[in-house]
């Protein structure tokens, strides 16, 4: 594993994945990754292993990355995905930063920490395409996206997910940076139940859906996913941007474009957008897939 990590190329500052050995292009290393959210190194197993072998890689990492003061594991193969200091100081909430953008994390209790690093690409992309815009995050999580789009100058952004914490958390999150939160609404709903909420916000420029694959009670992308895109025409303005992202390895972009033709034939699909070249992938089609449209009315 450590023989793939080019720590010359590791940031002091910035977060990003070091090792992604859940595309399975690594052989034997199919359930490890590494991050590295300065001044920690996290650890991520989906397979239990050893002390002696995490405490030898927790070493190795202490020692080969410039600021490097923890390492930390995550057994996302045991219940409730629980963290354990391997190795310096102990570190539970940190903030990240990515192309200078500030983010609040926890490295504890939950199981996601607070940001996703293969859409990273994304967040950066939204960026550079939110001026003036006003932008729709749909499961919008810790609003990451909402971020990125504040900075990139939106005029509006509306943030929308079934449970209100992490929206809390995507609150602190803009607070963070500093942002006008006159121009940042939070809702926490149902989106499937909606709509008419939805629509009050709009139209929207620019409208991201970042949905789990799956969440029990919640969402099943196959039976749901089709009910965001039928209702675009409800809340886009002409020529507006749709950014589709998929990260279930059971589906292909061809799920979103067969989708999107069937529901929302007004959609053109104008750009493939791909995590960083560290989320490498064995199969092609199996990781992360963001596609960007354009709505034509």
């Amino acid at each position: 594993m450590i023989n793939h990590i080019n720590f010359s190329d590791i940031s002091v500052t910035e977060c990003q994945r070091l090792f992604h050995g859940r595309g399975h292009a690594y052989p034997g290393f199919e359930h490890v990754s590494v991050d590295w959210i300065p001044p920690v190194a996290l650890i991520t197993i989906y397979k239990e292993e050893s002390e002696s072998w995490l405490a030898a890689y927790a070493e190795q990492l202490l020692d080969n990355i410039d600021g490097c003061k923890t390492v930390k594991v995550q057994f996302r193969c045991r219940a409730k995905a629980p963290y354990q200091l391997l190795a310096g100081d102990e570190v539970t909430d940190l903030v990240a930063i990515e192309h200078g953008l500030k983010y609040q994390l926890q490295l504890a209790h939950a199981q996601n920490n607070g940001i996703f690093l293969d859409m990273k690409n994304g967040r950066k992309w939204v960026q550079e395409h939110s001026q003036h815009k006003n932008v729709l995050n749909l499961f919008a999580y810790t609003c990451a996206f909402s971020v990125a789009a504040i900075a990139g100058d939106a005029n509006k952004v509306v943030n929308v997910d079934i449970s209100k914490s992490p929206l809390a958390k995507g609150r602190d999150n803009h607070r963070l940076n500093q942002h006008d939160l006159t121009k940042v609404k939070f809702e926490g709903v149902d989106i499937f139940k909606s709509y008419s909420r939805l629509k009050k916000h709009g139209p929207y420029d620019l409208l991201i859906s970042d949905p789990p694959s799956f969440q029990k009670g919640s969402v099943d992308i196959k039976r749901d996913y089709p009910k965001i895109i039928r209702r675009l025409p409800q809340l886009m303005n002409d020529k507006g941007l749709v950014m589709l992202c998929l990260n279930s390895p059971d589906l292909d972009e061809n799920f979103l474009i067969e989708m999107v033709a069937k529901e929302c034939p007004q959609c053109e699909l104008v750009e493939r957008l791909q995590p960083p070249s560290v989320f490498k992938e064995a199969m092609a089609g199996k990781g992360l897939k963001v596609l960007i449209f354009q709505y034509h009315q």
